[in-house]
């Protein structure tokens, strides 16, 4: 990403690195580690308790429809916290909604281990959704706020925690079920524990918004076409995908330890796709093709599934490859709701967290009804049937999501993508584009962009982006509005008063890096650029290989022609050859 924070430039908050030193994405301070470490322990969640379904139906005499409500409990209260929860951080602020999230799990984890009924569990299931969705409101905007080596770092190391947390959940909770179906639980409370004092200690106090959210602003954003469609397609998705962690593990036949590691497997490719090829296809192929793709594809593994019931190895192998689907739907779901949503991004994650939650919390209980009228494969049926009908849901909204991808206007109105600060550029001349961002190289950069404007006799244009981040799920913006305007004035005052015209935009971009550079192509095709400056970056090979490489995509995607600008050396046109150069050496 550009700028805020881009391959053109540092990110905000972000030191610049010395030339041809990249910058750690792991060098972050206390309070982002602590932060991680709760993430970690929250992305175990249902992973830790998969493998103890079977033990737990066992142990306490119950039917597998009774078990089930263990998730619905859970996420039913989560998806209806989702209304609020925006409400209640603009108003008490997001430390203190992150930590009274934390105390709720470890209180109400500790109580479910305690219990000897199935209906306890069922019911402190229910106050652990409360603070789940408390914590998962909050967590990755305060990783980003709390970033001081850059918020593409902080976002990296979230990536990381997501990761590990769903690989290792299962894996703990094989472990732990093996000794007893409390130990998950239990052992949940202790390391939520743990993550809470972190939090309370190196966590600074933060910034509430200027002004809260309403509770019923969520409801309200629903009203809109766009985000209504994209909240109900992953409605229907989450109904197959909790349809399937609910009940997969009683036809594998397979003890606590067993069902630990098939878990781990598939949530290694979860974490895998959802990072690291979802982005990619989405680039490729764009949002709307790769996820009909996907809900087909995990429509018939369902299907699979179904039909191969009284099979143990169709099961295992069948839930195993379910994770790449699922690792692509979840993150391409939530950029498109990003993409068409015409509200504030912490209303549109609270409305879609809504219809989300209420599909996952729904689909067990009625999967429990099925299974006992009928047989298990039914409800594994009617999972696959739900991935299938969420494909012309879709497809009623492939206008409005095609059209927020490419930055045209359409009949509903969407949050603005392009905004202009300063005077406007000339219409008839082709302007020269400087990409910036607030660190201590800018003003360089955009003073090298002014010579090459001043000698093409072309007007100057400084762009900044503004990035809307998305993990997995979670998507955040990482500065203001008012933040990014602010980097753009600051640079046309500054060139105003040594006498050289030039005008503003902020442009805004959903996703990684890449496809930040992909907006600003596309950007610089609509006004007919004559060139694009952009300058070094401290992101590094680590850093370019998960969250994607602005200036590759930038170059490889726009009409004209792309430079890489330095205040010490010549200006010189990027290049495959002279690319490939350059990511060696962290751009």
């Amino acid at each position: 990403m550009t700028t805020p924070h881009g391959e053109a430039s540092a990110p905000r908050g972000e030191a610049s690195a010395p030339r041809g030193e990249a910058v750690s994405p792991f060098k972050q301070p206390k309070a982002v580690w602590a932060v991680a470490f709760a993430c970690v322990i929250s992305f175990m969640g249902i992973g830790l308790v998969d493998p103890i379904l079977p033990a737990l139906a066992e142990s306490l005499h119950a039917t597998p429809s009774q078990v089930s409500l263990l998730f619905s409990s859970y996420l039913i209260v989560t998806a209806v916290a989702m209304l609020f929860v925006g409400w209640f951080s603009s108003r008490f602020g997001a430390k203190r909604t992150l930590v009274i999230g934390l105390a709720v799990i470890v209180v109400f984890a500790a109580l479910a281990g305690s219990t000897d009924s199935i209906n306890g569990i069922v019911g402190f299931r229910a106050g652990w959704g409360l603070g789940n969705a408390l914590f998962i409101a909050t967590s990755l905007a305060v990783i980003v706020a709390s970033a001081s080596g850059g918020f593409a770092g902080a976002i990296i190391l979230y990536e990381t925690a997501l990761g590990l947390g769903i690989a290792v959940g299962p894996l703990l909770g094989g472990e732990l079920g093996a000794i007893s179906w409390r130990g998950p639980f239990f052992g949940v409370a202790v390391l939520m524990a743990v993550a809470l004092v972190a939090t309370l200690v190196f966590v600074p106090s933060l910034p509430k918004p200027a002004r809260p959210t309403s509770p019923v602003a969520p409801l309200r954003a629903l009203r809109h076409r766009g985000l209504l469609t994209m909240g109900i397609m992953a409605l229907l998705y989450n109904w197959g995908f909790f349809t399937m962690l609910g009940y997969a593990p009683y036809p594998m036949k397979l003890s606590a330890h067993q069902l630990g590691l098939v878990f781990t497997g598939w949530g290694l490719l979860v974490a895998a796709f959802s990072v690291f090829v979802a982005p990619r296809l989405q680039a490729r192929y764009g949002t709307a093709p790769v996820l009909y793709a996907n809900l087909l594809g995990l429509g018939i593994v369902m299907a699979v599934i179904a039909a191969g019931v009284a099979s143990p190895t169709t099961v295992i192998v069948a839930v195993v490859v379910s994770g790449a689907f699922i690792g692509i739907n979840n993150t391409l779901t939530t950029q498109a709701v990003m993409l068409v949503s015409p509200v504030e991004r912490p209303v549109a994650s609270s409305a879609y967290g809504f219809l989300r939650f209420i599909g996952g919390g729904l689909a067990p209980y009625v999967a429990g009804k099925l299974a006992d009228a009928t047989d298990l494969s039914v409800p594994f049926y009617v999972g696959a049937a739900t991935f299938v009908l969420a494909i012309p849901v879709l497809a009623s909204g492939h206008g409005l999501l095609r059209k927020a991808e490419q930055h045209t206007p359409g009949p509903e109105p969407v949050e603005p993508s392009l905004t202009a600060v300063g005077a406007p550029v000339p219409a008839d001349v082709p302007p020269v584009i400087v990409a910036v961002g607030a660190h201590d190289r800018a003003e360089a950069i955009v003073d090298a962009a002014a010579r090459i404007a001043r000698d093409s006799g072309s007007p100057l244009e400084v762009v900044h982006v503004q990035q809307t981040a998305v993990v997995e799920e979670q998507a955040v913006d990482v500065e203001s509005s008012d933040g990014a305007k602010a980097a753009v004035t600051a640079h046309l005052d500054r060139l105003a008063a040594a006498g050289v015209a030039a005008s503003g935009r902020i442009l805004t971009s959903v996703g990684d890096h890449a496809a930040a550079g992909r907006a600003l192509a596309r950007h610089a095709a609509d006004v007919h650029a004559r060139v694009v400056a952009v300058g070094r970056s401290p992101r590094g090979p680590v850093a370019q290989f998960t969250d994607g490489s602005f200036t590759t995509a930038l170059a490889h995607t726009a009409e004209c022609t792309v430079v890489l600008v330095d205040a010490e050396h010549t200006p010189r046109p990027l290049t495959e050859d002279s690319l490939a150069e350059l990511r060696g050496s962290g751009i």
